[in-house]
C-alpha cells in the first residue's frame, strides 16, 4: 500500500515518476490481469502488425501513393484512434467496471475491418477501412491500460506496462514474420495476409471475453493486497463524468505531461517512413520489406521489462527522456552517409529502444496523477495529445518529403525533436526533496 508521510513526500515522489520500495519488502509479482491483457495483446499483435508490415509497400508501390498521399494515410491510420480514445477512456469510467467490456467492442471492431482490405482498391475505401480499424484501437487502448495501471501497485507499475509492452511486441515480433512468409508461399500475397490477420484477430477477442476479469474485480482483487487506495485531497469530489475527465487537466502534474507528449509527438517521425527512408537508404528489395518492423520488435521485447524495472527505482520520466535520445540517434544515423552492413541494426535498435523506454512508462508516469475512477479517462487525454500530434508530424512529413526530399524531411524532424525535448526536460525537472518513505 502506499501511504504519503507527508504533501511534501507524495510530490517529490510523483514529480520523478519513482516509486522506491522499503527495503526487505517483497517485490510483487505480475498482476494475473497484466498477464491476461498481455495474451491478447500478443495475438492481436500479431494480426495487425502483419497488416501494418505490408501495408506501405503494398499502398506506396502496388497502388502508387505518393509520400504525401501515403502521409495522408498514415494519419488518419493515427488520427482517427486519437479522436475517439478520450470516447473509449469515458465510457470505461461511466460504466463502473466497464472497462474489459469497452476494449473488447474495440479489438472485435479492429478485427472486422481486416477481412475488408480485401475489396478495397482505391484510396477512399481504404482511407474508411483504416479509420474504422484505428477506431477500435482508440476505443480499447486507455481501458486496456486502465486495467493495468488498476490492477498494479504503484511500486511495480512501471514493471507491469513493461511486461505488457514485452508481451505486446512478442505479437508485434511474430506479425512481420507470418506476412514474410505468407509474401513468399502465395500467389495473391496480400489477399493472403489480410485473410490470416482477420483470422488471428478472432482469436485474441476470444481470449479476450473468456480470461480478462472485468475492471471492478479488477480493482477489489489489487484492494486484497492493500488497506486503501492512494487518494488526493480532490479525488472524492471525482465522479465519472466527461466534465471531471476533461477537469484532470488543471492537475499540474497531468497537464505537463500531457503537454510534454503532445511536443514530442509532433517530432516523432511514423514507423512506416523510418522503414519506407532505412529501404530507400539501402536499397532492400520488396520482399524483404516486411522484416523491417521486427528489428524495431525485436529490440522492444528485449528492452521493455528491464526499462520498466529501471524506471521504477531511478525515475520514469529519465527512462522517458532518454528513450526520445535514443530516437534522435536512431534519425541522426539516416542523415549520415555512412551506408555499412550495420547500419540498420544500429537504426532499428534504437527505434525499439526508444519505444520500451516511452510507451509503457509513460502510461505509467501519467498514472499517478489520476483518481483510480478515472483512470482510464486521464490516461485518454494524454494518449489522445500524443496520437494527435503524431497524425499532425505524419501529415507534415510527408508533405515535407513530397516537396523537398527525404533527407531534407528528416533533418527538420531531428532538428524540431532535439528542441521538443529539452523543452520537456525543463518542464518536468523534478523537485530536489527526500525520498519518498511511504511503502508499506
Amino acid at each position: 500500500m502506499y501511504v504519503a508521510d507527508s504533501r511534501a513526500s507524495t510530490s517529490a515522489a510523483s514529480a520523478e515518476g519513482a516509486v522506491r520500495p522499503r527495503a526487505g519488502r517483497r517485490r510483487a509479482a505480475v498482476a494475473p490481469t497484466v498477464l491476461a491483457l498481455g495474451t491478447v495483446s500478443l495475438i492481436t499483435d500479431v494480426s495487425s502488425e502483419m497488416v501494418t508490415a505490408v501495408l506501405p509497400l503494398y499502398l506506396v508501390t502496388g497502388l502508387g501513393l505518393s509520400p504525401l498521399g501515403f502521409g495522408l494515410l498514415d494519419g488518419i491510420y493515427n488520427g482517427f484512434s486519437a479522436l475517439v480514445r478520450l470516447i473509449g477512456g469515458h465510457l470505461a469510467d461511466r460504466g463502473g467496471g466497464r472497462h474489459k467490456w469497452v476494449a473488447g467492442f474495440g479489438y472485435a471492431l479492429s478485427a472486422a475491418c481486416k477481412p475488408l482490405l480485401l475489396l478495397a482498391h482505391t484510396l477512399t475505401p481504404i482511407g474508411l477501412i483504416l479509420a474504422a480499424d484505428r477506431t477500435g484501437k482508440g476505443l480499447r487502448t486507455a481501458p486496456r491500460d486502465a486495467l493495468i495501471s488498476l490492477s498494479s501497485t504503484p511500486e511495480t507499475r512501471g514493471r507491469a506496462f513493461g511486461v505488457h509492452r514485452a508481451m505486446d511486441t512478442a505479437g508485434a515480433l511474430f506479425g512481420p514474420l507470418v506476412a514474410f512468409l505468407i509474401l513468399r508461399a502465395t500467389v495473391d500475397g496480400y489477399d493472403a495476409v489480410f485473410t490470416v490477420s482477420f483470422c488471428v484477430a478472432v482469436v485474441g477477442v476470444l481470449v479476450l471475453v473468456l480470461f480478462v476479469p472485468n475492471g471492478a474485480r479488477t480493482t477489489a482483487a489489487r484492494a486484497g493486497t492493500q488497506t486503501a487506495p492512494q487518494k488526493t485531497s480532490g479525488d472524492t469530489a471525482s465522479r465519472p463524468t466527461l466534465r471531471a475527465a476533461l477537469a484532470l487537466l488543471a492537475r499540474p502534474d497531468l497537464r505537463r505531461v500531457t503537454l510534454c507528449a503532445l511536443l514530442l509527438g509532433l517530432a516523432t517521425v511514423s514507423d512506416s517512413f523510418v522503414y519506407l527512408l532505412l529501404q530507400r537508404r539501402l536499397g532492400v528489395p520488396d520482399r524483404w520489406f516486411a522484416l523491417l518492423p521486427l528489428g524495431t520488435a525485436a529490440a522492444f521485447l528485449l528492452l521493455a521489462v528491464p526499462l520498466g524495472r529501471l524506471a521504477d527505482r531511478v525515475g520514469r520520466w529519465r527512462v522517458f527522456l532518454a528513450g526520445h535520445g535514443a530516437l534522435l540517434l536512431a534519425y541522426a544515423l539516416l542523415l549520415t552517409s555512412w551506408h555499412g552492413t550495420a547500419l540498420p541494426y544500429a537504426v532499428l535498435l534504437l527505434h525499439g529502444c526508444f519505444y520500451a523506454a516511452t510507451d509503457g512508462v509513460l502510461m505509467a508516469v501519467a498514472s499517478e496523477s489520476v483518481p483510480e475512477e478515472l483512470r482510464s479517462s486521464g490516461l485518454a487525454l494524454v494518449q489522445t495529445g500524443q496520437a494527435l500530434a503524431r497524425f499532425v508530424c505524419s501529415l507534415g512529413f510527408g508533405a515535407a518529403w513530397t516537396a523537398w526530399g527525404d533527407r531534407t524531411a528528416l533533418t527538420a524532424s531531428t532538428v524540431a525533436l532535439a528542441l521538443c525535448a529539452l523543452f520537456a526536460l525543463t518542464l518536468r525537472r523534478p523537485t530536489p526533496s527526500a525520498p519518498s518513505e511511504g511503502l508499506a
